[in-house]
């Protein structure tokens, strides 16, 4: 039996997200990251705007030359003054240590976390201070492009909904209804919502 086509599938199942893709850009896939450096840049881009978060990223860069990558060897060894200098607060370098601990045992094995089911992956990476469940979804959304992840905690995607959809629960009346609603997407989740963050020109990573 041939797979269906995510656009068709998606437009036959929800007349709302039909309108939203006609109207849309076509969206392509995410390249498949390394798994590690996608979460240092998470944790640099928390609570803070795209653009103030790429110039960090770049301070960041410029303490590892010569290539700008921060071994986890490397990460551990900076001071806080030396990350401070970057413009990482002291609670957030704390956070990049603990990715730079979990990397170096291993427990950022791709080959072995893209084969995890989304909740097994999110309580894998939960393990790390500072990683909660959102920052979870985005990496399996955008490092990994697994096809079926729905962050409905996310801002954005809530804010989307609300406006397209007409809902005006809050709390956990809205994560239920907009669980429900997002049934019909699946196994297309992530993109459904891609083309959710794009209705509003509010796409997160890059």
């Amino acid at each position: 039996m041939a797979v269906s086509d995510p656009i068709h599938h998606l437009s036959q199942a929800d007349p709302v997200l039909a309108g939203l893709i006609k109207q849309g850009r076509p969206i392509r896939p995410s390249a498949h990251e390394d798994l590690y450096l996608a979460l240092l840049r998470a944790i640099v881009s928390q609570q803070i705007s795209t653009k103030a978060a790429a110039a960090i990223w770049r301070k960041v860069q410029a303490l590892f030359p010569p290539d700008g990558y921060p071994e986890p060897a490397a990460i551990l060894a900076m001071s806080d003054e030396d990350l401070r200098a970057a413009g990482i607060s002291r609670q957030k370098a704390g956070y990049l240590r603990a990715i730079a601990e979990f990397a170096q045992r291993d427990q950022l094995n791709h080959s072995h976390l893209s084969q995890l089911d989304a909740d097994a992956f999110t309580q894998h990476l939960t393990q790390i201070k500072g990683v909660g469940r959102w920052t979870a979804q985005m990496l399996q959304m955008f490092a990994l492009d697994q096809p079926d992840v729905f962050p409905e905690g996310d801002l954005g995607i809530q804010n989307a909904m609300r406006r397209h959809y007409g809902l005006e629960e809050t709390g956990r009346a809205l994560h239920q209804r907009m669980t429900a609603i997002a049934e019909a997407w699946r196994p297309h989740r992530t993109l459904a919502s891609k083309y959710l963050w794009q209705s509003l020109d509010n796409e997160p990573g890059s």
